[in-house]
């Protein structure tokens, strides 16, 4: 699974969730993203790290997403499956 924690109007959300797609697209993946702005746990962990990537339960990466990077890690991931 890859979820993509964001925040309503971040521009580095907005620049992850394309990364994120393109590279899901590529690999046949889904991802999933969660707002975190309405749950306050998520703000309080997550607030100063967003947007966020987890790839099966673990954090990967936050901030600005490198698409080379995603790229290795989702055939990592896939690979184990």
């Amino acid at each position: 699974d890859v979820y993509k924690r964001q925040r309503q109007g971040c521009h580095l959300c907005e620049e992850a969730l394309l990364v994120t797609a393109a590279a899901c697209a590529e690999f046949g993946l889904i991802h999933q993203e969660v707002d975190i702005s309405e749950d306050a746990a998520m703000t309080a962990q997550f607030a100063e790290e967003l947007p966020v990537l987890r790839i099966d339960g673990a954090v990967r990466d936050f901030w600005r997403f490198d698409p080379h990077r995603l790229r290795r890690l989702l055939r990592e991931a896939t690979s184990r499956t």
